[in-house]
């Protein structure tokens, strides 16, 4: 097939198509506003059902599956302009409990999960040797992850990772509030929520997903004069060109060294961060409005979703059903045990919540993380949600290494030292954070 410019412009209007579609089912029906469905994964399973992949009926290109290698490169090129200035001395003390916990439940997932997957999986099941990779990519990364990995593996040859990674984060997607909300009835029965309501007394734009006319915010404001350029074509220009240099880049890296395969989105990463700090030193920083970057991100992110899913090969997922729902299966348990028993000596205050919290993000990403958060904490008094903003400043660095080099190590045959250098990690962490008094072996019930 011919690609043109209107192949994107036609993909793009159809998977908006879809995109709207959810927006008016998630705010119709209770089943979906119950599962706190985004409309991002509604459309990428209405394209998934109705796409080449499913009954052909939607005429999507056959460039489907190449989208989500490109939105996360958008999306990581945006994020060092979209984050607020702070300063770590200021941060570290506030959320150290959080940022710690935080960092070796997410290292454990991508460490334990490969070392699980090549002591079980790949003698029985003869999978790849990146197999375990999967579970981390779909659960404490979520789609964008998911995509960024599937997109490196791609490259190095093994092309199903990008399918079995997407659906990996769509199921723990539907996991983290099936499982979560559960949690969330037993944990409030027992007496362990400080914050509990239910799902009648939260507010109506988490159950639709719409805004009432009171509740609206501005999405940012003109730092330019709209008679030289647009705001946000200025802001979108900054993102784009990030983007493109970091393609350039990788590409460029490739001519040089054929095994040097370095993603796009990594690249793109760095060059957004380069330019901030460019910004910052030519006093020009003042002019990203970082609101306008976080919802171009955001805007980034749903597309990702929507096209990821929508591309999955489900001949693939069926290929490698029975190590795939292994793998599956001992994340939930894995991540149902930090819940239960970690997250008690890691938090002294508020456990059930920050436990809740951290359990929807490394099993469904941080968008399902909140949906939960807000359920047994509808007005945020925990103060969970602005600890894990500031925590994840320090996670963001590690997961993109992750990405970036996880699938480096794979290629040449060096799978058992990452996992080594992960579960290693966790260890000096933990060491830490015992030193810094963050985890104590003993807990309080909430009151």
């Amino acid at each position: 097939m011919r690609f043109t410019v209107w192949n994107i412009i036609t993909d793009v209007g159809l998977i908006s198509l879809l995109l709207m579609l959810g927006v008016l089912l998630r705010a119709k029906i209770g089943l979906l506003q119950r599962s706190f469905m985004p409309a991002s994964i509604i459309a990428g399973i209405l394209g998934l059902i109705f796409g080449p992949n499913g009954f052909s009926i939607i005429p999507f290109s056959d460039f489907i599956g190449d989208y989500p290698g490109v939105m996360i490169a958008v999306v990581l090129a945006a994020l060092p302009m979209s984050t607020l200035n702070f300063k770590w001395s200021e941060v570290i003390d506030k959320v150290g409990a959080l940022w710690s916990y935080s960092q070796i439940i997410m290292l454990l997932m991508w460490g334990g999960g490969l070392l699980f997957a090549l002591v079980l999986l790949v003698p029985i099941f003869e999978v790849h040797n990146g197999f375990g990779l999967i579970l981390a990519a779909g659960f404490v990364g979520g789609h964008g992850t998911a995509a960024a990995l599937g997109n490196a593996f791609a490259q190095q040859g093994w092309e199903e990772a990008t399918s079995l990674a997407m659906t990996s984060a769509t199921i723990g997607a539907i996991l983290s509030i099936v499982v979560g909300l559960a949690l969330i009835r037993s944990g409030a029965n027992k007496g362990y929520a400080n914050y509990i309501s239910s799902f009648n007394q939260l507010p109506e734009e988490l159950k639709t997903g719409l805004l009432s006319k009171d509740k609206r915010n501005s999405m940012g404001y003109d730092t330019v004069s709209s008679v030289s350029i647009e705001s946000m074509t200025f802001h979108l220009a900054l993102v784009v060109f990030a983007t493109a240099i970091g393609y350039y880049l990788s590409q460029f890296g490739e001519s040089l060294y054929a095994n040097l395969a370095i993603p796009a989105f990594a690249l793109s990463f760095l060059v957004g961060l380069i330019m901030r700090q460019l910004m910052q030193v030519a006093n020009a920083d003042d002019y990203i409005d970082k609101s306008v970057m976080s919802k171009i991100s955001g805007s980034a992110t749903d597309f990702l979703v929507a096209f990821g899913i929508a591309s999955i090969n489900l001949t693939v997922v069926a290929n490698n059903i029975v190590p795939f729902t292994i793998l599956i299966i001992f994340g939930l348990l894995f991540c149902y045990f930090f819940y239960k028993v970690v997250s008690k000596y890691y938090f002294q205050e508020n456990w059930f919540e920050k436990g809740i919290f951290t359990f929807g993000w490394i099993t469904g990403a941080v968008a399902m993380a909140i949906a939960l958060l807000r359920t047994v904490d509808p007005k945020l008094e925990s103060n969970t949600l602005d600890e894990f903003g500031l925590a994840y400043i320090a996670i963001a660095p590690v997961e993109i290494l992750i990405i970036t080099f996880a699938p480096l190590f794979i290629l040449n045959d060096q799978h058992w030292l990452f996992t080594v250098i992960t579960i290693g990690a966790c260890v000096s962490i933990f060491i830490f954070s015992y030193y810094k008094k963050w985890i104590k072996f003993k807990y309080k019930e909430n009151t």
